[in-house]
């Protein structure tokens, strides 16, 4: 007698290959100023300063060199928060108390890093491709003829 099985066949890279696939993604371009404010003494403040940690890294501050980034250490039991003002005009608040460092990753990115308008070389390249991708499908090809005695042999349709 065996056991069923179940559950999943590959097991997922964990928490940290999930940060680096955010991080992957993270693009400063709108955004002019990101304020991360928080308490060091407070327990909830470790994944708001591990942000700020991978936020700071030479990659992601190169997509934007004029985003600045201040950093607020404050003594009050307060929240931590990071708020992003936008070159629209617009700010983001995120109240990172209750967030991992993914989630903030996943909320940036869902929130403002979709704003960046898209590439028009990278529409371009698309499209080619998908024509592409059409002009193979509709080519005529090899094909085998179900439920003949010659299943291995080849015949032009």
């Amino acid at each position: 007698m065996s056991i069923h099985f179940s559950g999943t066949i590959k097991r997922s890279g964990g928490m940290m290959s999930a940060i680096v696939k955010q991080i992957k993604r993270v693009n400063l371009t709108p955004v002019n100023k990101i304020d991360v404010r928080f308490d060091p003494f407070d327990r909830q403040s470790k994944q708001t300063r591990d942000f700020l940690y991978y936020v700071s890294a030479p990659k992601i501050r190169a997509t934007n060199p004029q985003c600045s980034l201040k950093t607020e250490v404050v003594c009050d039991h307060s929240e931590p928060t990071v708020t992003f003002s936008l070159q629209s005009g617009e700010k983001v608040v995120l109240k990172t108390a209750l967030l991992t460092s993914l989630n903030i990753l996943q909320l940036y990115n869902k929130h403002i890093t979709s704003l960046i308008p898209p590439d028009p070389a990278e529409l371009e390249a698309k499209k080619v491709l998908e024509e592409e991708k059409r002009k193979k499908k509709k080519r005529p090809h090899h094909r085998i003829k179900l439920w003949s005695k010659h299943k291995g042999v080849f015949h032009l349709i």
